[in-house]
């Protein structure tokens, strides 16, 4: 046997011994049985986006693929022919657990909890796209099976890697526009709905009822979801659109701009949540307006964060000269302002901040979304996004749906997911599963 450390055992023994601990509160359970120090990752959902995700984590041993689609996971079957080939997770998970280290998964939203949930109480690492989860009660359950399994998690927000992000939230955080108790985001009116030819502008559920393609299994596409037939406003793209499925784009993009406000100010849950926009039973909403309070915390006072979808600027935007940028998050300070999208940042009034020193960069680059979690999982070291920061980040980000479905506004007991004096809410914060697919 060799007398060689390698470079894995070596920050394996040094994080044990600094007694590092992971976001998730505990020391992360590395796995150590993969082959050539690389982990052994299955894939959940492995077309459209979940190819991006499936790709981003092929630096370590795919030993597995599963798609419900033979024809949306053909392109990733065949970049990856060493990997067993699955249609149903459960199956995968059942019969080859033992071989598997971390999931990647990369579903339509309705099934993250189910497929996210059977792998981690397996004792797999978890790496989800966003939004974590269907719903408020599903984002609370994985965060708290990540952390009872002490397991490396992270939610697929990439721009959270990207530089600009790093430095928006170094200038938040050292005071550049003073203190912050409102931040206003918006997402542009181009988002307002699905292109064509998969326009769900019709809120009703179509009727027609088209064959299924034959390299589709619709029933285990509907997994966890009340049953409904086939048809081409639902899957492959258009799920988003529908709430059996999701959330819509607020569902979407939450998760991507409010990550900014999340990070810089160190939210966690709101306590007052409010919205509006049209309403129908089977499809999200096409726009959306919301306002949630969170509270101080240590230092940082109350913040009020409004979240505006699918329409036009919010009218100040416009009426105090703030850039019109497609999509923005604009903190607004007792000193100044600060907008940022995914690539850019900008301190107002400009003519106020000609001469302002930025600080010194302290938040590191990143090595990569996803490498991080792969590396995370190695040595046990902590992710940016695990589900502990991501889980309140989703129940936000579906608290908005849950007001604008009740009708009403509310204030929100997060300890134990109840709207006070809402009881209409209940039905929105958890929903019912299919036999066979439950939590």
């Amino acid at each position: 046997m060799s007398n060689l450390i390698t470079r894995r055992e070596m920050l394996r023994t040094a994080t044990v011994a600094a007694g590092v601990w992971t976001a998730t509160g505990s020391l992360a359970r590395a796995q150590t049985n993969s082959p050539n120090e690389k982990l052994n990752i299955a894939g959940i959902g492995v077309g459209g986006r979940g190819a991006a995700d499936v790709n981003g984590a092929a630096h370590e041993n795919l030993v597995a693929l599963c798609d419900v689609d033979e024809k949306r996971a053909e392109a990733t079957f065949k970049r990856y022919p060493k990997a067993r080939q699955f249609k149903d997770f459960r199956k995968m998970l059942d019969e080859i657990h033992g071989q598997i280290d971390a999931v990647v998964i990369g579903t339509p939203d309705h099934t993250h909890a189910p497929a996210g949930v059977m792998a981690m109480k397996l004792g797999k690492h978890c790496y989800c796209e966003k939004p974590l989860t269907h719903t408020v009660y599903e984002a609370r359950m994985m965060a708290d099976v990540a952390r009872e399994n002490k397991l490396v998690t992270q939610l697929g927000t990439q721009i959270h890697a990207g530089t600009n992000y790093r430095r928006v939230v170094e200038l938040v955080q050292s005071g550049a526009v003073g203190a912050i108790r409102e931040v206003h985001v918006w997402l542009g009116a181009n988002f307002a709905g699905p292109p064509k030819p998969t326009d769900t502008s019709q809120p009703d559920a179509p009727t027609d009822t088209p064959p299924v393609p034959e390299t589709l299994d619709w029933d285990l596409w509907l997994g966890p979801a009340s049953y409904r037939p086939y048809h081409p406003k639902y899957a492959p793209f258009a799920w988003r659109y529908w709430w059996n499925f999701a959330n819509g784009q607020l569902g979407d993009f939450f998760c991507h701009y409010c990550d900014l406000a999340f990070w810089a100010l160190k939210l966690q849950h709101p306590t007052s949540v409010e919205a509006e926009g049209p309403v129908h039973p089977e499809s999200a909403a096409r726009w959306t307006i919301a306002k949630q309070e969170y509270p101080a915390r240590g230092d940082l006072p109350a913040v009020t964060l409004n979240w505006y979808n699918g329409g036009p600027y919010p009218a100040f935007v416009k009426e105090q000269k703030i850039p019109q940028w497609g999509s923005a998050v604009l903190f607004i300070g007792s000193d100044g302002m600060l907008l940022s999208d995914y690539g850019r940042h900008q301190l107002l009034p400009e003519e106020k901040f000609a001469d302002f020193k930025r600080p010194d960069p302290f938040i590191p680059d990143s090595i990569g979304h996803h490498r991080e979690w792969t590396e995370a999982c190695k040595t046990g070291g902590p992710t940016t996004c695990n589900f502990d920061y991501s889980g309140a980040l989703t129940e936000a980000a579906l608290l908005c749906n849950v007001a604008l479905r009740s009708g009403k506004k509310f204030n929100w007991d997060a300890k134990n997911l109840k709207a006070i004096n809402c009881p209409e809410a209940d039905a929105f914060i958890r929903r019912e599963y299919r036999e066979g697919w439950t939590l």
